[in-house]
């Protein structure tokens, strides 16, 4: 399992890990945008996106190392401007378990499930009031 940052910006997403990575010295190992999501997997693709934010960074991955910073711009009224943290796991199992337990008592956003880019993925907001995201990803 690995715990990873993962940053909320309001349209400069682009813009602050091209920094991050000058500044840390590492390298942007990835970066999609909302309009080339596919939008069947009712994950927020391109079809669910005001026109204005196609353009906006749906992902981002920083790679410092063995250390992993991911970011994007969100979507809603606060644009996504938040940090959370994302639980990386083994199996779609190990996923649902960390999934429900973190959930317990808090708020889902995101029901756990099958993505394009994930065996599962999900979001949700503690009992504390915490953001955090559990992924367990496809090979690329």
């Amino acid at each position: 399992m690995k715990l990873i940052p993962f940053l909320g910006f309001k349209g400069q997403a682009h813009d602050a890990m091209a920094f991050y990575a000058q500044a840390l010295g590492g390298k942007v190992t990835a970066e999609m945008r909302y309009r080339d999501m596919p939008p069947t997997d009712g994950s927020p693709g391109c079809n669910e996106m005001p026109p204005e934010t196609l353009d906006h960074v749906a992902h981002s991955q920083l790679e410092v190392g063995t250390a992993v910073l991911m970011a994007a711009d969100g979507p809603g009224e606060d644009g996504g401007g938040s940090t959370t943290i994302n639980v990386d796991v083994d199996t779609p199992e190990e996923a649902e378990r960390v999934f429900a337990a973190l959930a317990e008592g808090g708020v889902v956003h995101m029901p756990i499930g099958e993505t394009f880019w994930a065996h599962r993925w999900g979001m949700l907001q503690d009992r504390y009031g915490k953001p955090w995201m559990v992924n367990c990803m496809k090979s690329p």
